[in-house]
């Protein structure tokens, strides 16, 4: 498959890296006016680079855009993206456009660019936004992926010392919660992935992947926390589109403080928030954060456009007393620096690449969500359809579905209900399967489940 990326920024570039480095055979090519930007990437990659504006056809016809070509506009500028795809669906034809937009009016009235000239929208900003804010309603949760149209929910927790499950055989939670539906996929120990069983002995710092609905999250997550987390005040560093949104998205039912270095969209801010209080000032000021009280802060959310500012002020913040802190980090090479200090990182590249590789795939895979960036593990919700490697596995138990080692069903949705994998559940025709991989390399034999025969 033709892939031809616009923009060869942190969205661009990871996406590219993605591509090359997965198992299906993509021909990716990237267009940037940024030659050292492009240099570097051809060094690293196995791709082709465009110097070149991406709304400019000479752009398009360097690198070679027909008729099976997939278009991905990522550039940091909407209107460039918007008519970058209009000249790929108009001049070339391309395949396929999928367009990154950050201003949520254009995503509602795409209408007026032409019919089908983008078909498919990505907004990290939105993404981001919606996946802090579910962090904040679900304290304790370290990462929560929504699949089943948003019934159910793959939630990491890490867990702690005196958590109820520590010490204990995994089989507990079933005792301790009888009534409540809930899977362990995966479990990381010590940075390294495992399929655990009923008999798995839970450590403390262990990294926990479940699955549940959205009802039982919270009373799963403190079963391996040593107390019930409680949130009310939140500071947020950043008035730009994903602090301004978060503030609005919560401020009715917490106490929100916003800190932007900007005076004047301080102001701004301040007409369109109803009940946050807006402060003027830098969120790396320690005598800012003293008068407002930062030891009594709950959630520090540093979602500036600057990664060393976001690092910076959550460090301070958890110096001074903030119980929790949450970042946009968006370079990868800071990763080694979040441990210790940062208690949850977002990575807006991560929410893209996912949404973009689920697009790609040529199977019937309905999500698919890349957890961890630095070791490619994997979830993805497929649906099973007759072909010639499931035809002799209807009827079986779902324990008898040949898997790779690394790689667990976690859940099973069938007719809108979520089934747990336990023995006595049957494979069907249709059933909705969501499946946890430590490594993106075992894609590809998973994913036969959900292909057609065609």
């Amino acid at each position: 498959m033709k892939v031809l990326i616009l923009g060869a920024g942190r969205v661009g570039g990871s996406l590219a890296r993605a591509l090359v480095n997965n198992s299906y055979d993509y021909d990716v090519s990237i267009v940037d006016l940024d030659k050292g930007v492009l240099s570097s990437l051809e060094e690293k990659l196995d791709i082709m680079t465009v110097e070149g504006h991406a709304a400019h056809q000479i752009s398009f016809k360097k690198a070679g855009a027909d008729d099976s070509t997939t278009v991905i506009a990522v550039t940091s500028n909407d209107e460039v993206n918007i008519i970058a795809c209009q000249i790929a669906k108009k001049q070339f034809n391309v395949k396929k456009t999928i367009c990154r937009l950050a201003e949520g009016s254009y995503e509602e009235s795409l209408d007026i660019f032409g019919d089908k000239i983008i078909d498919m929208v990505i907004s990290p900003e939105k993404e981001v936004m919606n996946h802090l804010k579910e962090l904040i309603i679900h304290p304790g949760a370290e990462q929560i992926e929504k699949f089943a149209d948003g019934s159910v929910n793959l939630v990491s927790v890490k867990a702690k010392k005196k958590g109820k499950l520590v010490g204990r055989e995994l089989k507990a939670l079933k005792d301790d919660m009888p009534e409540t539906d809930a899977f362990v996929s995966a479990i990381y120990r010590k940075g390294k992935p495992f399929i655990p069983s009923g008999e798995t002995i839970i450590k403390a710092d262990d990294e926990i992947y479940f699955i549940s609905s959205e009802s039982n999250v919270d009373q799963i997550v403190n079963e391996f926390r040593d107390k019930k987390d409680s949130y009310s005040r939140v500071m947020i560093a950043g008035g730009g589109k994903i602090g301004f949104s978060l503030a609005k998205a919560i401020e009715n039912e917490y106490k929100i403080k916003l800190i932007d270095s900007n005076e004047s969209r301080c102001k701004d801010l301040s007409k369109k928030l109803d009940k946050t209080i807006v402060l003027y000032g830098s969120a790396t000021d320690e005598d800012i954060l003293k008068s407002e009280n930062i030891a009594n802060i709950d959630i520090f959310c540093a979602l500036t456009d600057d990664d060393e500012t976001n690092l910076m002020s959550s460090l301070i913040a958890k110096k001074m007393g903030a119980k929790k802190t949450m970042i946009i980090l968006n370079n990868p090479s800071y990763l080694g620096l979040v441990p210790g200090f940062i208690d949850i990182y977002i990575a807006p590249y991560r929410l893209t690449v996912s949404s973009v590789l689920q697009d790609l795939r040529e199977s019937d895979v309905a999500q698919d969500v890349l957890l961890k960036m630095d070791t490619g593990a994997e979830a993805i919700e497929g649906i099973v359809h007759a072909n010639e490697f499931t035809s002799s596995l209807f009827g079986k138990s779902l324990r008898e579905v040949p898997l790779p080692e690394g790689a667990s069903i976690g859940a099973v949705i069938r007719h809108g209900e979520l089934l747990m994998p336990e023995s006595e559940v049957e494979l069907c025709l249709n059933d909705h399967l969501i499946i946890f991989l430590a490594n993106k390399d075992m894609m590809s034999e998973v994913e036969v489940l959900f292909k057609t025969n065609k």
